[in-house]
């Protein structure tokens, strides 16, 4: 999404911000050694095992450092304004 960003922790940054990348891998663990038991492909998953369903992508600020939603911080850019 393309508008102005404004940090809602620090308040000042509205320029500089990390974008991070979220790839979800699903994974099946043995619930005593933690090792992976199975990996699977993102549309092939068991059928108790739940898809991802988080965002894409979350926004750092590269001044302070808090890690949001996107929208949280174009909202707090509007509310701004």
């Amino acid at each position: 999404m393309q508008a102005p960003y404004c940090c809602p922790n620090c308040k000042t940054n509205k320029t500089r911000f990390n974008r991070i990348d979220q790839v979800a891998h699903p994974i099946k663990l043995n619930a005593q050694t933690g090792e992976i038991v199975e990996s699977y492909e993102a549309n092939q998953v068991e059928a108790f095992h739940m898809k991802y369903q988080g965002p894409d992508y979350k926004i750092q600020c590269a001044a302070c450092g808090v890690i949001e939603d996107e929208k949280t911080f174009i909202q707090f850019a509007q509310y701004q304004s």
